[in-house]
């Protein structure tokens, strides 16, 4: 399922899922003790911000207590195998994105989960579009701009990602396939903290972001300038800015997705009873301004939706991966 299809779905929901009774679900037992959230990344970043922010409207919907529990490092697979072998009871859940469920099997040498077998989805929250920005410096304002401009100077631009094997690096390197702006060089920073702070000083003249509220204010403000959003879409909180579809490329989508994921064991009845207070959760519009304002698109769908779209970016991003041969330990 693409985004659209996704989009159009959500409409549909959108409209049933306020008059859905709770007394269905929530008369079962469960949740009958604290549910522990695990959030793969360290706090601060945009999965800990957007678990934050959903925890807390949850918690009085699913009619018990979550609690979070942030588990970084290994680019968010430590996390991801706990959960992975979690007791599939509901009572262990995670925040996953397209790093933990798509890339890093995709990257990895020898994965040690497999995201379609060992987890069961309950909803994507939201979708973190990447942009091509650069900094003020650099002489050009359009998207073509910067391409006419990276040809007339080979090798005189580097650009910087959030890491190797991100959203952020492989969307890029799917720009310069369509572009051949090969000589373009990566440079991957240890997150988009210090990639942005490098690139509003002018240390480097070229980022691969995804879009938040951080880089929104930056642009704003004239320091650094998107040129264009890797989105189907132009976005609900930037619509001033074109998307690369629109300007001639018309396979250059490359999003984040945050979502919520089980152990794939869970018995059925509790991932529904999840993922019914989570469309709640999402269709209320309040949820839907603070996600807006922070750069995110805001998803409503079912688990059945997003484990098609999980299979979806894993089949779209797979060839990308090859075609740059890039195999991480």
């Amino acid at each position: 399922m693409n985004r659209r299809e996704l989009i159009k779905a959500s409409l549909v929901l959108l409209s049933t899922t306020a008059l859905t009774p709770l007394a269905t679900w929530a008369q079962a037992k469960y949740p009958d003790r604290p549910i522990k959230l695990v959030i793969p990344f360290s706090p601060g970043g945009v999965t800990d911000i957007v678990g934050r922010h959903w925890a807390e409207r949850m918690k009085p919907v699913l009619g018990g207590s979550i609690f979070i529990e942030n588990q970084g490092g290994g680019g968010g697979t430590i996390g991801a195998n706990e959960v992975a072998r979690a007791q599939p009871d509901g009572n262990t859940i995670m925040l996953g994105n397209t790093s933990v469920v798509v890339l890093n099997p995709l990257t990895s040498s020898k994965p040690t989960y497999d995201p379609v077998k060992d987890f069961a989805p309950i909803g994507i929250i939201a979708v973190a579009s990447v942009a091509l920005v650069v900094h003020q410096a650099v002489p050009v304002k359009t998207l073509k701009e910067f391409v006419d401009y990276a040809k007339a100077n080979p090798g005189k631009l580097s650009y910087g990602s959030a890491g190797t094997g991100t959203m952020t690096h492989l969307a890029a390197e799917q720009f310069k396939q369509a572009t051949g702006l090969n000589e373009i060089v990566h440079v991957p920073y240890k997150g988009a903290g210090p990639g942005i702070a490098d690139l509003v000083s002018g240390h480097i003249p070229v980022m691969t972001p995804n879009i938040t509220s951080q880089v929104l204010e930056f642009h704003k403000a004239g320091k650094i300038r998107i040129l264009a959003v890797f989105a189907p879409e132009r976005l609900k909180g930037a619509p001033e800015i074109p998307t690369a579809i629109e300007l001639g490329y018309p396979n250059q989508v490359g999003q984040l997705f945050v979502g919520v994921f089980a152990p794939a064991a869970t018995p059925k009845p509790i991932i529904e009873q999840i993922a019914t207070a989570h469309r709640k959760v999402m269709s209320d519009t309040e949820f839907q301004k603070v996600l807006v304002a922070s750069g995110l698109e805001p998803v409503l769908d079912t688990p059945e939706q997003a484990r098609q779209y999980l299979l979806s970016e894993s089949a779209r991003w797979a060839p990308v991966v090859k075609a740059i041969g890039l195999k991480m330990e």
